[in-house]
């Protein structure tokens, strides 16, 4: 059975920095596609970024030169380097794959 857990979140002041991860098992992780989402209380979910197994990158326009996504695939693990986080950044982050597996999601606040 898939299970990705997602780790890294907590609070940060406007400005600062965050490194999310997200680690994969029971499953071929090179297979994948794995995209972080976030949802902010009473907004839909929006996708922020994502990585193929390739190690092409795209991300929303909300984030862009923002946000990093990365892989290790020797550790079946992708990351999220956030920067210069802004409140409207507040969100549960999760982690999927191939849409089709997510995880429980861990929270961020950007809060002076």
């Amino acid at each position: 059975q898939v299970q990705l857990v997602e780790s890294g979140g907590g609070l940060v002041q406007p400005g600062g920095s965050l490194r999310l991860s997200c680690a994969i098992s029971g499953a071929t992780f090179t297979v994948w596609t794995v995209a972080w989402s976030r949802q902010a209380p009473g907004k839909q979910r929006e996708r922020v970024a994502s990585i193929t197994r390739r190690a092409t990158t795209n991300y929303s326009d909300s984030v862009k030169g923002r946000f990093t996504i990365s892989r290790n695939n020797a550790k079946n693990t992708v990351y999220l380097q956030m920067n210069s986080l802004k409140p409207e950044d507040t969100a549960v982050y999760y982690c999927g794959a191939d849409d089709e597996f997510w995880g429980q999601g861990t929270l961020v606040t950007v809060s002076s």
